[in-house]
């Protein structure tokens, strides 16, 4: 049986927010320089979540695919434009291949979920496929990111190692299998260092959130378990594939390096 959830208030809110006054005071205290920057990320997330929760709720009202579908895009759109920003090194096509990657390892892992784990019909419903989507966006999110960035430094910083290699005779791939081994394997540890700890050290956002309102412990278990695989798979999808969609961006077919297009952040 269903329990009542415990609805918040605005003041409770402004309560939990003025707890951020804590990380401020540290800032000040050690001369971090982020008062600033936690002010900005604290007004993005109340004005960001609530300007979706209001979405949401015109979404779920209406209960047809186009919007849901709009926002989904949306959703990837941003997604694939954050992970490149926190790339400290860029090269041409960067942004292409980012939503590139992000479009296809997360909605085919959502599609998957709605389709065939789930079952959702119809598969627009849109408490399942946005809340789905944006778990496996935020997450695949962080893998493409730092396989990006891992590539570029990889390949930058080993430039001398990697035309070396080419001058003896290597392939393109031999040379820069190393950089790319390195690029997939740091935007899949963050996930596999989630799943270690899951249920031990951290409860998961969708299974609190379940608990908080009252689904019954097992089912939202079973939830996170699926949640949790589905991000994995989203993850390992995007870092691969953006790794390799820089790989092939980086070295021509005559089995040049092109490093004049990589370039550092300043």
């Amino acid at each position: 049986m269903q329990a009542d959830y415990i609805e918040l208030s605005y003041w409770q809110i402004g309560l939990a927010a003025a707890l951020i006054l804590v990380s401020g005071l540290i800032s000040l205290a050690l001369r971090l320089g982020l008062e600033g920057r936690l002010l900005v990320a604290s007004l993005r997330t109340v004005i960001q979540l609530l300007l979706i929760g209001l979405v949401l709720r015109w979404i779920f009202a209406v209960r047809t695919w186009y919007p849901v579908l709009a926002l989904m895009l949306a959703m990837t759109w941003i997604a694939g434009v954050a992970a490149v920003r926190r790339a400290g090194r860029v090269y041409q096509g960067i942004w292409l291949d980012s939503l590139l990657a992000m479009w296809a390892s997360s909605w085919l892992v959502t599609g998957i979920a709605l389709i065939a784990i789930v079952e959702v019909r119809p598969w627009y419903q849109p408490q399942y496929a946005i809340p789905l989507l944006g778990m496996i966006l935020g997450n695949t999110l962080n893998g493409i990111s730092l396989g990006l960035d891992r590539l570029g430094e990889e390949l930058d910083g080993r430039r001398d190692h990697v035309e070396t290699l080419l001058a003896l005779g290597a392939t393109r791939w031999e040379a820069a299998r190393g950089a790319v081994q390195q690029a997939v394997r740091t935007g899949m540890i963050p996930i596999i260092n989630s799943m270690m700890v899951v249920g031990l050290v951290s409860l998961p956002g969708m299974m609190t959130g379940q608990l908080l309102a009252g689904v019954e412990p097992v089912q939202a278990v079973m939830y996170q378990i699926v949640i949790m695989f589905l991000i994995a798979a989203g993850t390992s999808l995007g870092t691969v594939t953006v790794v390799l969609l820089g790989y092939r961006r980086l070295f021509n077919r005559d089995h040049q390096f092109l490093a004049a297009r990589i370039t550092k952040r300043r």
